[in-house]
């Protein structure tokens, strides 16, 4: 009886998900509610963070909550700080979905929606989280040191140097395109650059807050940061109508690109709890927001997927890229699979911030289901 109590409901959940994932694969010809996706998903990450996460963290990493870690060790208010879980998690959530997860799946589609669905379900569980959680682990273990760091202790000065240059080079890359996306969305947009101007002042008060007002108060910073957001978002509105001070937020791309540029500067410098935490903590609102209303939106809704479950593009010849599904399909959709990018932020701020060892697979594992 203890066992069936135990895990009855997750083997309930598991035969869920079997059902909604054969439906899903199997339908042909006729149309298929995005429920059963839905439905899919929850179940195969819940039941995967349940059991295979938890797996990994006893008998692979052998996790140890007793074990200090470098945010407590080498704790000097900079960079090392130890830092609440929930706030973590949405730090490094924050980080790691960007544009990835929405522009890869949307140009695979021109093969269907059945290979990208499987990809990216098989994928995050048994390789994009696991990646994501055993980097911060190692790093994490290692003083936090960067990816290219641990490359050079195992494997010498010259794969180290390599790694440190091919890491630069893809940050570069990646930031370049991130930038022009931002730059892009607030050009001549009063509202969105007031939005996401304010967004800066609203997280240095919830790092204050956090830090020295009411310390561990996560429940309370978490509603202020929220109502203060919402009336940023509002706010943003009259203030795009006010012939006085629309034109001071009507900012053209050059002079966004500088601004960008200043901010990037700066917040490097500063302490990580003082701002780089809190905004992206604040920005997870949004971001976990819109997937739940995504999500509660499909449930009332029902839609019928409006596409096959795969197309004559499988074989090659496709409006957006001529290649066949393999490699093309693993190779677009990334970001909410396995990306090795994700290797870059999990040995970066994130292991310098955990309070405690077992935090990891919450947010290491946890970080890339959300995302996927």
């Amino acid at each position: 009886m203890t066992w069936v109590r135990k895990h009855g409901p997750w083997a309930v959940l598991a035969l869920i998900g079997a059902v909604a994932l054969s439906v899903v694969a199997t339908a042909r010809g006729e149309n298929v509610n995005a429920l059963w996706i839905l439905a899919a998903a929850l179940s195969v990450y819940l039941v995967a963070y349940r059991y295979y996460s938890l797996y990994i963290a006893k008998n692979v990493m052998r996790l140890d909550g007793s074990r200090p870690t470098p945010a407590v060790t080498r704790n000097d208010g900079l960079d090392y700080v130890p830092t609440n879980k929930n706030v973590l998690f949405g730090h490094h959530f924050a980080a790691i979905a960007g544009a990835g997860p929405l522009v890869g799946p949307v140009l695979a589609a021109q093969m269907g929606y059945l290979p990208g669905v499987l990809w990216i379900l098989a994928g995050v569980v048994l390789a994009g989280a696991v990646q994501d959680f055993l980097i911060l682990v190692i790093s994490m273990r290692r003083d936090g040191k960067s990816l290219g760091e641990l490359i050079r202790e195992e494997m010498g000065p010259i794969p180290g140097v390599i790694a440190l240059f091919g890491a630069f080079m893809i940050m570069v890359i990646i930031l370049a395109v991130l930038a022009l996306i931002v730059v892009k969305a607030l050009t001549g947009s009063p509202w969105g650059t007031f939005t996401v101007a304010a967004t800066v002042p609203i997280a240095i008060l919830m790092g204050v807050y956090m830090r020295y007002i009411r310390p561990g108060q996560i429940a309370e910073v978490s509603v202020v940061g929220f109502a203060l957001l919402i009336g940023a978002i509002v706010l943003g509105q009259h203030v795009a109508a006010s012939p006085t001070l629309a034109p001071l937020f009507t900012l053209t791309g050059i002079q966004l690109c500088w601004i960008l540029i200043g901010y990037g500067a700066i917040a490097a410098v500063l302490p990580v709890w003082l701002l780089l935490a809190p905004r992206d903590y604040l920005s997870t609102f949004l971001k976990i927001g819109a997937i739940l209303a995504l999500a509660i939106g499909i449930v009332i809704m029902r839609p019928n997927l409006q596409m096959p479950a795969m197309t004559p593009f499988i074989h090659g010849g496709g409006p957006v890229w001529s290649g066949t599904l393999f490699p093309f399909l693993f190779i677009t959709i990334a970001c909410g699979a396995v990306s090795g990018f994700h290797a870059l932020i999990a040995s970066g701020t994130t292991p310098k911030l955990i309070d405690n060892e077992v935090n990891a697979r919450f947010i290491g594992y946890g970080g890339m289901l959300m995302e996927s």
